[in-house]
């Protein structure tokens, strides 16, 4: 015997989608904003606006510190002997914000990706499989799948 959880009832129009169903056509700010607000939440379900707004949002910020890093560390760098060259002391500055801003959002990432394994109707361990050979391909693709009305049984109503 199985147990089906019934399905919550849909926002009307103009009324807010609560934080733990899946914001269908999220927009960027809402997207970032969800992400934060949901920090360690591997519980529900994550739409593909969403995940993917807070992917490009994430590259951009790391384009950004990247392009610190080049900056700091080409002011002061030096050049040896043998033709190599060696970043400036400001390099370390960036270094730390790469390493800050790593750690700040690892966790809510993970709990991204695994909310969004969640709505294509799969189970949140399959995120393991990018530890294996091809594991990240297969993550990616799906992620890339489209909702999976089933994925409501990972939905946990909160008032």
């Amino acid at each position: 015997m199985t147990y089906e959880q019934p399905a919550p009832p849909a926002p009307t129009a103009g009324q807010a989608v609560p934080l733990w169903a899946p914001l269908y056509g999220a927009s960027f700010g809402a997207a970032i904003k969800r992400f934060f607000s949901k920090y360690a939440d591997f519980t529900g379900r994550a739409s593909r606006s969403e995940y993917w707004w807070w992917v490009l949002f994430s590259v951009l910020v790391a384009v950004v510190l990247e392009g610190l890093g080049l900056a700091l560390g080409y002011a002061g760098a030096t050049t040896n002997a043998d033709g190599t060259s060696t970043p400036g002391p400001l390099f370390a500055v960036a270094g730390i914000l790469i390493v800050v801003w790593f750690l700040a959002t690892i966790v809510p990432h993970l709990a991204l990706v695994w909310r969004r394994l969640h709505d294509a109707n799969f189970a949140g361990p399959f995120f393991f499989l990018t530890f294996v050979p091809v594991g990240n391909l297969v993550v990616f693709i799906f992620t890339l799948l489209p909702s999976n009305p089933e994925g409501a049984r990972f939905d946990r109503p909160r008032a």
